[in-house]
Order: structure tokens, then C-alpha cells, then sequence
């Protein structure tokens, strides 16, 4: 994870944010131009979310679920304004899954990386804030077909679909098997799985996460390991220790025409 030290105007902040910026290290730790995140040295660290007014409600909602349940860090603070909103979480232990110790033992990741996926998928579901994910992941697929938002350069020079269409068809000849029946992190990649020692000490940035379908962590997962490793020979080895059992091939293929759709 990548981090800037950087001077910020603690009183530009809301007053809880402002006194734990006061007198602490202050770094940017962004990686998406639509938040901005500090991680603030003090104490065991704390990162600090800023987006649009209203962006950041439904995270927060599922970091404080994910917490209730063990897999995250405690939410300290949400709040909404007029033109922001801030949330802040204390740092969850370790480094995360694309760190260079954890990349230099592949085969050994994969086997954490599943072990992880299937806790979470195991997690008791009631009372989840999102509880159907499903309904907005294909809506948005469709506004974006529509609007020929179509980017296949999502899977490098890997050919998966001709085009928009048959990645379309794709999606609406599958759709009808995607079940909306265990907790998903969303974008399970690798940046976002946090490991201390080989062991899962939490998941951060769950905006996209919910009760959904298992195959979206599964996609973003083996894609993550090819973006990360520059190869996609480890995709087996997370399949099988997964459990292919679990794994609906049309269910896979369907979500990876959708994700060309952003």
C-alpha cells in the first residue's frame, strides 16, 4: 500500500477528524480519484475517508457489519455534510495480500487466499445492510451496456468476449443461476485482504460488498492474482482450493462479462 507523507489543514476537518490529525504523521494512502484516504500514525494508525456527500454511507454501513462479525476494523466515526463525507476506521494489522513477501510465495497465498474467501462466504448473513447486491451489480451492467461502456482491457491482451454484445448475451443468458445468498466482499482483490503472516487479520474498502453471489470474490480474486503476478497459472491452484465443488463454470463466465462493463 502505497503511502505519501503529506501536510493537511486539521481545522478544514470535522472536529473528531481534526484532533486525531493534530500533532500525528499524516500520509495519502489513495488509490482511486473518487476518495481521498490518510492513514494517520498515532497509535495503532487510523486511515481517514473523504468522498462526495453521501459516497461513503453505504461502506461505512458494511465496515460496521464486517466488524460486528471479526472480518474488519472498527468504524470510529461517519459523517455526511453538505458537500463530504468522512469516515474513519482504525488500521487493520499486517500488510495487504499484494505485498511483496506474500507475492514471493504464490502457491502458499492461493491456499490463504481461499481459506479467507471461504470464511467469509460462511459468515451468518442476517441483518446485512445490503442484502441483495445482485440487484445493483446488474443494473449498473446494464446502464453501462446501454451507454457502450464496454472495456475489455480490464483482462490485459486476454480475449475472453469479441465484443460488447456477446459479453452481453453472456450476462442475460446467465443471469437467472446468480443467487443473492452469501456475504461477498465485492472487490475481493488483493490490495483490499489484509495478512499478518500468511493469516487474515481483516478486508478494508467494502463499498462493493453486500449478499451477493459468490462468484464475483471468486472473479476478482483469480484476477487479482494474474494483474498482481503477471501470470494466470495460479487460477487452478485458488479453484481447487477454493473447492471446484462450489464453482458454477456459467456463473464464472457470466461474471467476467460483466465486469467489462465496469
Amino acid at each position: 500500500m502505497k503511502r505519501t507523507k503529506v501536510t493537511v489543514d486539521f481545522e478544514a476537518y470535522p472536529k473528531e477528524i481534526g484532533d486525531l490529525l493534530k500533532g500525528a504523521l499524516v500520509y495519502d494512502s489513495s488509490c482511486s480519484p473518487a476518495a481521498r484516504v490518510l492513514f494517520v500514525d498515532r497509535d495503532r494508525g487510523y486511515f481517514v475517508k473523504e468522498a462526495s456527500c453521501g459516497a461513503l454511507l453505504k461502506e461505512a454501513e458494511l465496515a460496521s457489519f464486517f466488524a460486528s462479525k471479526g472480518l474488519s476494523s472498527k468504524v470510529l466515526f461517519y459523517s455526511t455534510e453538505t458537500e463530504k463525507d468522512y469516515l474513519v476506521t482504525e488500521r487493520v494489522p499486517g500488510e495487504d495480500a499484494a505485498f511483496a513477501a506474500y507475492l514471493e510465495k504464490p502457491e502458499k497465498l492461493c491456499e490463504v487466499l481461499a481459506d479467507s474467501m471461504r470464511m467469509l462466504h460462511d459468515t451468518d448473513i442476517r441483518n446485512c445492510p445490503v442484502p441483495d447486491r445482485m440487484k445493483d451489480y446488474f443494473a449498473t451492467v446494464d446502464e453501462r451496456y446501454h451507454k457502450g461502456m464496454f472495456d475489455p482491457s480490464i483482462y490485459g491482451d486476454r480475449v475472453f468476449f469479441k465484443n460488447a454484445d456477446e459479453a452481453w448475451q453472456t450476462v442475460q443468458a446467465y443471469k437467472h443461476l446468480f443467487q443473492s445468498n452469501t456475504l461477498i466482499h465485492g472487490d475481493f482483490c488483493l490490495p483490499n485482504i489484509m495478512l499478518d503472516n500468511f493469516a487474515l487479520s481483516g478486508f478494508i474498502d467494502l463499498g462493493n460488498g453486500g449478499v451477493g453471489d459468490r462468484h464475483v470474490d471468486l472473479f476478482w480474486c483469480a484476477w487479482s492474482l494474474w494483474y498482481n503476478l503477471k501470470t494466470d497459472k495460479y487460477t487452478d491452484r485458488l479453484f481447487d482450493a477454493y473447492g471446484r465443488e462450489k464453482i458454477n463454470k456459467d456463473i464464472l463466465r457470466a461474471v467476467y462479462a460483466a465486469e467489462a462493463f465496469g
